[in-house]
């Protein structure tokens, strides 16, 4: 969608040091952190200096995270490529453009997997995805995954679930064919969706604790255990305002309040980063998905009681031209009524209103409370009821 990649570039290093007298060095690598001699190993990737040792006062690890990479034969292969920086979307772009692949397989039915998904369909090639669960989007509940599975075969994508990945076919280096417990699919091109692991070997090597799926402990200052060391974002541990429980989640809003909080509190000033509620959103081609809170399969593992519904309507007044159809599931917490959740899935204008919800779980509102929200109404954007309200009434019913 977006033709040249230096569009997505924020700041380069050369703004970084012309104007904000940052010293951003590139193609640089840290391979030891010695906590008690406060220095840092480093070697320079693009040259022959032999490795020197850096001093520092406050220590910041931002190493983000790595895409899981399955230990099956034929992982190597050229044709194989797990997408989680600008540099490895660009190498994908690339293939894409001067090899013409015809046959994409996707590994994994996460975000960055039926996002790839998309792409590949958009560029004209018959697209395979192969998750092992029984729907797609893990994030989701079994039931809402389901409205995403149907999304993705109605673009033309071949969907093998409840399927897992044996290895690799590969010839004269390249990969040829993926082959699962139940079939073998030819692929001129494979995209590894199987979600991402903290990069967290530096600071485990060093002595700083890891926490939830092996990210980096921190408090809510975004400090390690560490006196003078921090981290944030895709390496960093964060903390779920509704179970109040350590938490990983790997997205861009998160690191980048996190490295908000750290830099004010690294400056000297005062910072506290409170949680999250595990808001996300995706685009399938048409289709829109949202998520926030917590979904049936951690309520479960929590014991709470809970109650949901599911509703489906309309993004618009139904008499509207392009009133794309959405389904609003809503989880509240059994005679309280608290907000535990919501998951959406539609069409134009379905998704930002996870927004709503997620506005609610940090407010710790009811779904009682949420009834009475004075949302705005006209019928080009919603019905007199809007579905998220529509939702919480049902729900509000069972309470």
């Amino acid at each position: 969608m977006v033709d040249d990649a230096d569009a997505l570039v924020t700041l380069t290093p050369e703004v970084f040091r012309k104007e904000r007298n940052i010293d951003a060095r590139i193609l640089h690598e840290v391979t030891e952190i010695d906590l008690k001699g406060r220095r840092l190993q480093v070697r320079q990737l693009d040259g022959n200096k032999k490795a020197w040792w850096e001093p520092f006062d406050q220590l910041m690890i931002a190493t983000g995270a790595l895409p899981i990479k399955p230990d099956v034969p034929g992982v190597d292969a050229t044709g194989i490529y797990g997408v989680h920086t600008l540099q490895s979307g660009i190498e994908v772009r690339t293939a894409v453009d001067q090899e013409r692949p015809k046959r994409g397989v996707i590994i994994g039915g996460g975000y960055i997997g039926l996002e790839m998904a998309e792409a590949l369909v958009r560029r004209g090639m018959e697209v395979s995805l192969v998750e092992r669960a029984e729907q797609v989007m893990l994030t989701l509940d079994t039931d809402m995954g389901a409205l995403v599975s149907e999304a993705l075969m109605a673009v033309g994508v071949k969907l093998f679930r409840e399927e897992s990945l044996q290895g690799f076919d590969v010839r004269d280096g390249r990969v040829q064919r993926v082959v699962t417990d139940k079939r073998t699919l030819p692929a001129d091109i494979v995209i590894l969706g199987m979600g991402v692991r903290p990069n967290a070997a530096l600071a485990k090597e060093a002595g700083i604790s890891l926490g939830e799926k092996g990210s980096i402990t921190l408090n809510d200052r975004m400090q390690t255990d560490v006196e003078g060391v921090w981290a944030a974002g895709d390496c960093a541990q964060s903390f779920h305002l509704i179970s109040k429980r350590p938490f990983y989640v790997a997205l861009g809003t998160v690191a980048n309040k996190q490295g908000r909080v750290a830099g004010i509190n690294i400056g000297g000033g005062t910072a506290a980063f409170p949680g999250v509620v595990g808001t996300a959103v995706s685009k399938i081609c048409a289709a829109e998905v949202a998520r926030t809170g917590l979904q049936e399969r951690e309520l479960k593992q929590l014991g709470w009681k809970y109650v949901s519904e599911r509703i489906e309507s309309r993004t618009r007044a139904g008499y509207y031209p392009k009133a794309g159809r959405i389904t609003v599931k809503v989880l509240a917490e059994k005679g309280s009524g608290r907000l535990l959740g919501g998951q959406i899935v539609g069409y134009e204008g379905a998704a930002k209103r996870i927004d709503i919800l997620a506005t609610a779980l940090h407010g710790g509102m009811t779904v009682q409370e949420m009834v009475h929200l004075d949302l705005s109404y006209a019928p080009p954007y919603a019905p007199v009821w809007d579905p998220v309200l529509m939702a919480a009434r049902q729900v509000e019913k069972l309470i």
